[in-house]
């Protein structure tokens, strides 16, 4: 590893250290390096704005993000909150399970946990201590949990940044989310099924089976 390199390394651990944003520490740390190795600084802007104009894979992570405020503006987001409550608010936990199904749908449209959680989960959280059977910590908890499967069922705005800096396949990327997300879907419901019979929550009131066409569409 060259001085140069590692300057710039020891340039980034600095401004991470006192709480910098890490997008300014690697612009300075870079321009750190070019200067060092005496390379000119209008090098980094020629392959800054070439790597924005020759990617399209980055044009995914804006429209992600604006579909998924688009969703929260509209109405989607309380039909599809209204089609989960009548799918598995039967369960023991029936909102907790609510919002963990519907973070695994908002998934595949956001592609960010972020997203998840302050689109869905903020209204779950509210709809979860409307009820009175759930505390605020457990209602948080389960809404920061089900939003982690957001950059794992795609698409996945962490999958995309990846294929870019690595010129992998992006539907091979994808195709590979898909099981882990559903493992990680199951798991959260059984966990929240047991944490909800230790705590005597009951489930939310049965929909008949015969109105679920009319919730869901």
């Amino acid at each position: 590893m060259s001085f140069e390199f590692t300057m710039a390394l020891l340039t980034l651990a600095l401004m991470a250290a006192i709480g910098a944003p890490i997008a300014f520490g690697m612009v300075v740390s870079a321009i750190f390096y070019l200067l060092l190795s005496g390379q000119d600084l209008a090098l980094a802007g020629e392959q800054f704005i070439q790597s924005v104009y020759d990617s399209f894979l980055l044009l995914a992570v804006p429209l992600f993000i604006t579909a998924a405020n688009i969703m929260n503006v509209g109405t989607i987001s309380d039909r599809l909150l209204d089609f989960c409550k009548a799918a598995v608010g039967r369960f023991r936990g029936g909102m907790a399970q609510v919002d963990i199904l519907v973070s695994l749908i908002f998934s595949g449209m956001s592609g960010s946990a972020v997203a998840d959680a302050a689109g869905v989960g903020k209204i779950s959280i509210n709809m979860m201590l409307k009820t009175g059977h759930y505390t605020p910590g457990f209602a948080g908890a389960v809404v920061a949990a089900s939003a982690t499967i957001g950059p794992i069922i795609p698409p996945s705005i962490p999958m995309v940044l990846y294929a870019l800096v690595s010129d992998a396949s992006i539907g091979y990327l994808f195709l590979g989310g898909v099981v882990p997300g559903l493992l990680m879907t199951l798991l959260l419901m059984a966990m929240t099924s047991v944490i909800a019979h230790r705590r005597n929550i009951p489930a939310e009131e049965p929909v008949p089976l015969r109105q679920l066409p009319a919730v869901t569409f």
